[in-house]
């Protein structure tokens, strides 16, 4: 295991950069795939708020490996992509100051059934980002989610086929949400995926622990390590019933339901035993 980078969505612990890093430290993690910053989204914070994360992150000896932005994560219908790619830019001088080689991305909420109608203008909004990028040294990363142009692994590839500079971030739990077997999908995209998102969920889309869904993370994640990858990023994206610790006894557990855990923290903390117990 020491050969792999093992990142995490640390907002999902503490919504404080503090505690995120506390987060980090205790399950042995090497830094962020950075999304929440002080009640912030990481694409809305200032340049100056990047610096002082930068300054508390060096301290810590933990790097940032991806912005977690939102980018692309808007309607295709948009009227205002202009605004959206000198948000792209602001993340990516954000990213310089983190010291970010890799950025998350996404490719635009699709209307059910018409995206065939909307190909075109996906393909030309894509290149748009991507040469707004070109020279940054930041690595787009396009990330399979429900609902964008590209859920499904026949068109990841078509967008990853038609722009070489586009990385691929592959989330098994997003695959399974969509209907995609996670299999089929991982054999058309390995030679294209930058990084994992280590996120598993059961057939009715519910996210477990990795290892415990449907998604053969444990398979595809070694497969990943044994082809060179190099780096993964925990999303643990578990529930947390914060009411829990008030139905319990001292020292009696109250089950509520499966991987529902009674704090930010422990859900945290689960997913990243999880993934550690797969490779």
């Amino acid at each position: 295991m020491s050969a792999l980078r093992i990142y995490a969505f640390a907002d999902e612990a503490c919504g404080r950069v503090d505690g995120q890093i506390a987060a980090m430290r205790r399950n042995g993690l090497n830094g962020l795939e950075i999304r929440g910053v002080d009640g912030q989204n990481i694409a809305d914070i200032s340049v100056e708020k990047a610096q002082e994360v930068r300054r508390k992150l060096n301290d810590a000896g933990l790097t940032v490996w991806s912005m977690g932005s939102p980018i692309g994560k808007i309607s295709i219908q948009d009227d205002h992509f202009a605004a959206h790619l000198d948000k792209l830019r602001h993340v990516l001088t954000l990213a310089d100051v983190l010291g970010a080689k890799n950025l998350r991305m996404f490719s635009f909420y699709i209307p059910e059934g018409k995206a065939e109608e909307y190909r075109s203008k996906v393909i030309d909004q894509m290149g748009q980002m991507i040469e707004a990028a070109g020279g940054s040294g930041v690595a787009l990363c396009h990330e399979n989610e429900k609902g964008i142009y590209g859920d499904m692994a026949d068109r990841c590839h078509e967008l990853l086929t038609l722009f070489p500079a586009l990385q691929g971030v592959f989330d098994p739990a997003n695959f399974i949400q969509c209907g995609q077997d996670t299999l089929d999908a991982w054999n058309l995209l390995r030679s294209r995926t930058r990084y994992l998102h280590i996120k598993d969920a059961l057939p009715d889309g519910k996210v477990v622990p990795a290892g415990r869904g449907i998604g053969h993370v444990g398979y595809i994640l070694n497969d990943f390590i044994a082809h060179g990858g190099s780096a993964v990023s925990i999303e643990p994206h578990l529930s947390v019933f914060d009411g829990l610790k008030d139905l319990e006894q001292d020292g009696i557990r109250t089950p509520v339901s499966a991987y529902c855990y009674p704090s930010s923290d422990a859900a945290f903390d689960a997913a990243c035993t999880a993934m550690k117990a797969l490779i």
